[in-house]
């Protein structure tokens, strides 16, 4: 899911408290607050799929499955950060915060013409300075494409456009005819609207965290 321009500057504190009264999400980057833009139909179901699938190897484990409203709370050179990933999946049983989570093991975006560059960009570089986390997930909602970035491999980027992606958390396959699975891909000229949405959702306006 995208997000708008930052609206006000707030602590830690006021972010919490008014996400609880709030009827649009926001994610919080040192005190800049962006609300979220809706996603597609592609891009739910998409998510739903991966969740549905991946929900019964969770049960009787420690892990716990989130999709879109479980925000992750991240420190990063002495910012404090909330996304809301599109699924979050933490292992940590001592992880049991109420509104958030801080050791995930897997996190999951679908890509939107409002959300690529930030996902593949600013949100990779914060995610993979997680701690626990082994494995970040790139959807395309656009084509049948997955890109995986693991720990295990020096977080460099594996893309499938056909067979399974491994989800090395909870040791499953998943076929990307699953993934994909009733979702009305759209046909040629997908680039062209994708640069234009972007526009609209004003994407050049995002601009991508530092490496640490």
């Amino acid at each position: 899911m995208g997000r708008a321009q930052p609206v006000e500057t707030i602590s830690v504190q006021e972010y919490l408290a008014g996400e609880l009264e709030s009827d649009v999400r926001h994610e919080y980057i040192d005190g800049a607050v962006y609300a979220m833009v809706g996603a597609s139909d592609r891009h739910g179901l998409i998510a739903l799929n991966i969740a549905t699938a991946l929900r019964p190897h969770v049960r009787g484990t420690p892990c716990q499955l989130f999709m879109s409203d479980m925000k992750v709370r991240i420190q990063l050179q002495g910012k404090t950060i909330f996304y809301y990933p599109d699924l979050i999946l933490s292992c940590d049983k001592n992880d049991r915060h109420t509104y958030f989570r801080t050791s995930p093991c897997l996190i999951v975006e679908v890509l939107s013409a409002s959300t690529r560059r930030v996902d593949q960009q600013e949100k990779l570089s914060t995610y993979i300075t997680i701690p626990s986390l082994r494995e970040y997930v790139l959807v395309d909602q656009d084509r049948e494409r997955v890109q995986v970035h693991r720990r295990s491999d020096n977080w460099v980027g594996q893309t499938m456009t056909s067979g399974s992606v491994l989800f090395e958390c909870l040791a499953v396959e998943l076929p990307l005819e699953l993934i994909y699975e009733d979702v009305p891909l759209p046909g040629p000229g997908v680039d062209v609207l994708r640069e234009q949405d972007a526009l609209e959702y004003g994407e050049e306006a995002e601009a991508p965290l530092p490496h640490p």
